[in-house]
């Protein structure tokens, strides 16, 4: 649904994608089948950017898919809030859990979804780092022209804050350019918090 491996990314394309997107999920996707997703950028790209960009003939279906879209951790405290997921289902076990928020979940949805649903586990307690941009920035770390500055923006609050953890903690980033940037900035593998929380299942 979005570029192939390789394809240089511009706006044609991707308004292009966004329609056609649009067009296949809008006949699939309502309030009683939302579509969820795990990685912040792609699925808030349905909310954010898909209305403005597919053209004035599908903003409004756009809109309405938009509507019903929404990151699992979202999707997984409401169903909390109804009752239809019991907290017995988890473990007991203490855990301490430093997350690190994703950009662009934290300028257009919320963080506290992701901290509410890893709170659940009876004695799970979460922390969140008080950082902003991991550095990454998408494929921005990636590019050799600008490594020196993402380890930099990096090295600001969440490089120290992982490094300086205590022993026994879990470090979680809900974002796939995240984790890497942890990953490369610190050798410290970070989960994504679904992964977390589903090993609390007992």
């Amino acid at each position: 649904m979005g570029p192939k491996c390789g394809e240089v990314w511009n706006i044609g394309k991707g308004r292009k994608a966004a329609r056609k997107n649009v067009k296949i999920l809008a006949e699939k996707v309502s309030a009683d089948v939302p579509l969820l997703g795990i990685e912040p950028s792609a699925l808030l790209s349905f909310r954010d950017e898909y209305p403005e960009l597919v053209g004035d003939d599908l903003k409004d279906l756009a809109s309405e898919l938009g509507n019903h879209s929404y990151l699992v951790e979202e999707f997984l405290v409401s169903e909390i809030e109804k009752g239809n997921i019991i907290r017995d289902r988890f473990s007991t076990d203490d855990k301490k859990i430093l997350y690190h928020g994703h950009c662009q979940q934290k300028a257009i949805a919320s963080t506290d979804p992701v901290k509410t649903m890893l709170s659940f586990p009876e004695n799970y307690e979460v922390e969140e780092i008080p950082s902003g941009c991991c550095g990454m920035a998408g494929s921005f770390g990636f590019e050799a022209e600008h490594y020196d500055l993402s380890m930099k923006v990096g090295e600001l609050v969440l490089f120290p804050a992982i490094r300086n953890q205590k022993n026994g903690t879990v470090v979680t980033a809900s974002g796939i350019s995240c984790r890497q940037q942890i990953l490369d900035g610190t050798g410290h593998h970070a989960f994504h918090p679904l992964e977390i929380l589903h090993d609390a299942l007992t």
